[in-house]
This record gives structure tokens, C-alpha cells and sequence, in this order.
């Protein structure tokens, strides 16, 4: 069912306003990766990660202890979002650091809470 609401009532093209809007529109292709790196930060689990690295960097250890889970499943996680180029690792010795890939998935995280807490 349609909510007749959410639609105009007649329908009438401003030709000026459609050129304006598809010059803003994104391609195909990169929707698709921006969709791919929202829907890597649709999980809780990840989010939680991401908001532990973006304070600091720690190995997989730390970061399952941090998150009470075994270090399997926090790997996997990792492997996610190292693919979809949300965290970086670094190899110490026999350790394997992470953290956020660059400032920009900080600034993302940081507005979405921002979002939420909003009032």
C-alpha cells in the first residue's frame, strides 16, 4: 500500500532542478562501494570494534579481551573490514596490530554517533 503522502500530488518537472540533481548523482558504481562500507558498519560487533580503534591501536588479543569474544571470531571481523579498507594491520614479531585505515572512518564513525545522540 502507497502512503499518498510521500508522493506529489500532481506531477510537474522542474527541469532546472532534475539538471542540478543529476549532477550530484553518484555513478552505479560508486554507490555500490558506499553501500558496501555501510553495510560493513551495519553490524554491532564491527561497529564496536571501529569504536575501540578509533581511539587507539591494538592487537587482536586486546581487542577480543576488550569485546569479551575469542580472538577467532574478532579475526574474522578484522578480515571484513581490512577488505573493505575500514582497518589496517601491522605484524610486530608474532603480534598483528590494527587500526583505522585512515581519519575519514573516524570522522564517519564519529558524525553517525553524532547522529544518534542527537536530540
Amino acid at each position: 500500500m502507497t502512503d499518498r503522502n510521500d508522493r506529489c500530488a500532481e506531477t510537474v518537472i522542474d527541469e532546472s532542478r532534475v539538471r542540478q540533481a543529476e549532477q550530484a548523482l553518484l555513478d552505479g558504481l560508486t554507490a555500490t562501494y558506499l553501500a558496501d562500507t555501510f553495510k560493513a558498519l551495519a553490524d554491532p560487533t564491527r561497529v564496536r570494534i571501529i569504536s575501540v580503534l578509533a581511539r587507539t591501536e591494538l592487537c587482536v588479543c586486546d581487542l577480543a579481551a576488550t569485546l569479551g569474544m575469542t580472538q577467532s571470531a574478532v579475526s574474522h571481523q578484522l578480515r571484513l573490514l581490512r577488505q573493505m579498507r575500514l582497518v589496517k594491520a601491522r605484524k610486530t614479531g608474532r603480534m598483528v596490530y590494527y587500526a583505522l585505515d585512515d581519519d575519514h572512518i573516524k570522522d564517519l564513525f564519529l558524525r553517525g554517533l553524532e547522529h544518534i545522540q542527537h536530540e
